[in-house]
């Protein structure tokens, strides 16, 4: 890997390591910033990582909005349901919202805990395919491995035989890092 990392988690829920858990090093740090002044505290952090992930309840939304100012990238991950897609509409409002005053925001739908194979994975990424904003090819499985990687406080590539998922998120990471950007000026 060789990058720093940070992630502002904005949410309840703690699953990252942080840090000598099971005598494994901290790869990476985990800040807790449940307010809505996160857009303002965003560039701070940006300047001593690499990567900063914000990852929080997409229903919160101060927060978010807070969040989506504070962000060069926004992934949307939706699973093969409609429930999923009608549940996407606040956040696509919230994103429209964002762009009034970042009209440079990127946005993608990320296919999330897809079974392989299925006639609703492949119906759904089609129904994404033309929608604003596109959905990302990539697609993450419902695998065991990440349930895993969550409860011990790793990160799936440190998990003996997880190698699909592994697979899987390596080849988003690059699709991520193939899409256009635009630096703001910190």
């Amino acid at each position: 890997m060789g990058r720093k990392g940070a992630e502002g988690h904005f949410g309840r829920r703690r699953s990252a390591r942080l840090g000598g858990h099971e005598g494994l090093p901290r790869l990476f740090g985990v800040i807790g910033l449940a307010r809505d002044t996160l857009h303002r505290e965003a560039p701070e952090l940006s300047r001593q990582a690499d990567h900063v992930v914000i990852d929080g309840p997409p229903r919160v939304a101060g927060l978010m909005r807070s969040a989506l100012l504070a962000a060069d990238l926004v992934l949307i991950p939706v699973q093969p349901s409609p429930f999923d897609g009608w549940a996407s509409a606040e956040m696509l409002s919230l994103i429209a919202e964002a762009r009034i005053y970042r009209p440079d925001l990127l946005s993608r739908f990320v296919l999330n805990r897809c079974a392989a194979r299925t006639i609703l994975g492949r119906e759904t990424a089609a129904a994404l395919a033309d929608h604003d904003p596109p959905v990302l090819a990539s697609r993450i499985g419902q695998r065991v491995a990440f349930a895993s990687a969550a409860q011990t406080g790793r990160l799936v590539h440190e998990l003996d035989g997880a190698t699909s998922a592994v697979d899987e998120i390596a080849a988003l990471v690059d699709e991520i890092e193939r899409l256009p950007r635009t630096r703001r000026a910190s």
